[in-house]
């Protein structure tokens, strides 16, 4: 009989536009450490699955935390396209989640560095007792759910 697959996680990827910006959010905001920098190009191109023509070029960005690693991937070449999900229910990744000691100090500090707050997202507000959310998105319009969880 052969042996269970392992599957250990590795990182999850997020395509931006304007990697300065979106390095201040998540390396800045949210405490991510600086890890490998790639640049690539079409070597890379059929697994990288591009949309556009002409060369590619893109930086890969590693940031670490503890719990989780995003991979940044800023196409120089062709640019990217499209726009992230804006509800729950599409198909495919929809949010990132972070447990915080304060929902609203987070939010607030975050939008300093160009998260922009979901409005109407707040839930538990009021009630130390309850789980609080907030929802935010990144400078990118990827959405970040802010969570704190009281203690038991």
């Amino acid at each position: 009989m052969a042996a269970e697959a392992v599957y250990t996680a590795s990182h999850c990827g997020i395509c931006v536009t304007d990697l300065e910006h979106s390095l201040a959010f998540y390396r800045d905001g949210l405490g991510f450490s600086e890890g490998l920098v790639y640049k690539v190009g079409d070597e890379f191109a059929a697994s990288l699955e591009v949309e556009g023509e002409g060369e590619v070029v893109v930086t890969s960005y590693f940031l670490h935390q503890p719990s989780l690693t995003v991979e940044l991937l800023h196409f120089e070449s062709p640019g990217s396209v499209g726009s992230p999900s804006t509800n729950r229910n599409r198909v495919g990744l929809t949010h990132l989640s972070f447990i915080v000691d304060d929902v609203d100090e987070a939010a607030s500090r975050l939008t300093g560095f160009g998260g922009t707050i979901i409005e109407g997202s707040r839930i538990g507000k009021g009630d130390p007792a309850s789980v609080q959310i907030l929802f935010l998105t990144d400078p990118d319009g990827v959405r970040v759910e802010l969570m704190h969880i009281p203690a038991p």
